[in-house]
């Protein structure tokens, strides 16, 4: 009994803290990063194809938090009445995400990049970094519940 106590000890511990190798919760680890990233460039593509509004409206969880320079941090309905507000005609905003982490649990990660923003009438792309925190659903769709982004990288020229 003394030598069974222990093994059994040690197997439910393995199986609940996923120490044995091969053992993946699903939606989690190296998968979950690559959802989640895949996700980001998706929410990017709709941005570029549908405009930032329409993008931005669609991969809001509804309790999400825009922060956006010189403002208080814009939260739930009041950011998606700011960005319905929005008129997102004059320019086209597209990003990369460099990197993701997802938590263990597999509810909550993060992506960060490099964005690209382009004036319709301008031959010159701005260039940002942003951050973003997503939240997975219960139906499996990552939603973002926080968005910033910082000007800085620069200014370039398109018709060099």
């Amino acid at each position: 009994m003394k030598i069974f106590l222990p093994f059994v000890l040690l197997a439910s511990v393995s199986f609940s803290c996923d120490l044995l190798p091969g053992k993946k919760t699903p939606g989690t680890g190296a998968q979950a990063k690559i959802e989640l990233i895949e996700a980001d460039k998706a929410f990017s593509k709709l941005s570029e194809e549908k405009g930032m509004k329409h993008a931005f409206l669609e991969y809001l969880d509804s309790n999400g938090v825009l922060l956006r320079p010189n403002q208080a941090p814009i939260v739930g309905a009041d950011a998606i009445d700011y960005l319905i507000q929005q008129n997102d005609s004059t320019y086209t905003l597209k990003w990369e995400p460099k990197n993701g982490v997802v938590a263990k649990s597999g509810e909550l990660g993060y992506t960060y990049g490099i964005y690209a923003l382009q004036p319709t009438a301008k031959d010159t792309i701005i260039y940002g970094t942003y951050v973003s925190i997503w939240k997975k659903e219960a139906g499996g769709k990552w939603k973002f519940v926080l968005d910033s982004g910082n000007e800085g990288i620069g200014e370039v020229k398109t018709d060099q």
